[in-house]
């Protein structure tokens, strides 16, 4: 299998103020003076592993260890403090679903906005759009602001979206939790197509029984590191006993 995403000691590195300011004019005389003190926080630490073209990665971990950080790498949403990474292919993240649409525009013409800014050809989006739509569920509001939608509403047209082709890797962060049971269902059907046709997948999730069932290989992630490594009910059974202790 030819590799398709390769990191070498990635390090992502962020800085938190360790001062308290009583106004945003404070903090602007703090930073502007230098005397504003920050603590360095790795979010990831030397960070290393390949994916294969086809493989089904699922990243576990508790809040706070790396992983979202880590597929925001990957998508280059963020780049890294040092390392180095090789994507190889067409990505969709599928990280925060409705990010980058306009709360002015109709849902139909957030979906030709999306497709413009990802350079999809509009003529084949045309012809999918009321697919799409029906699938989202979206039939009666579809023409209305995207501001009048729910939130369930905007996750489920970014869903829709985001899956209605099928990316060289996607990046999947707790989005199969989207929506009512019924969607949800419809949600992880749409995802076992897209894997059972050879997209590469890194899956974020807390659902540990969804990455037993779905994933090829697991990971583990603890302070930005990974911990644990290999077969999916080995990471998860390590990562529960760990949690009991």
């Amino acid at each position: 299998m030819s590799k398709v995403v390769s990191l070498n000691n990635v390090v992502v590195e962020y800085r938190r103020a360790t001062t308290k300011s009583r106004s945003i004019k404070q903090a602007t005389v703090e930073i502007l003076k230098g005397k504003r003190k920050y603590q360095t926080f790795r979010a990831l630490d030397g960070v290393s592993f390949e994916i294969n073209s086809g493989e089904i990665l699922a990243i576990i971990g508790r809040n706070g260890s790396g992983k979202s950080t880590l597929l925001k790498v990957i998508s280059r949403v963020i780049p890294p403090t040092d390392g180095r990474i090789i994507v190889k292919g067409h990505v969709e993240p599928m990280i925060e679903l409705g990010v980058g649409f306009n709360p002015e525009l109709s849902g139909r013409e957030n979906i030709m906005l999306n497709a413009a800014i990802h350079g999809r050809d509009p003529k084949v989006v045309k012809e999918r759009i009321d697919d799409l739509i029906e699938w989202a569920g979206l039939q009666e509001v579809v023409d209305l602001p995207l501001r009048t939608y729910s939130s369930g509403m905007v996750a489920r047209l970014g869903f829709a979206v985001a899956t209605d082709i099928n990316p060289d890797i996607v990046l999947v962060d707790e989005v199969l939790a989207v929506g009512d049971i019924d969607f949800m269902e419809k949600s992880r059907a749409r995802m076992e197509k897209i894997m059972g046709e050879g997209s590469t997948v890194v899956l974020v999730s807390h659902d540990l029984e969804t990455v037993r069932t779905l994933a090829t290989r697991a990971f583990c992630m603890e302070d930005g590191k990974i911990r644990d490594e290999g077969n999916p009910s080995d990471v998860i059974d390590a990562y529960i006993k760990d949690a009991h202790h």
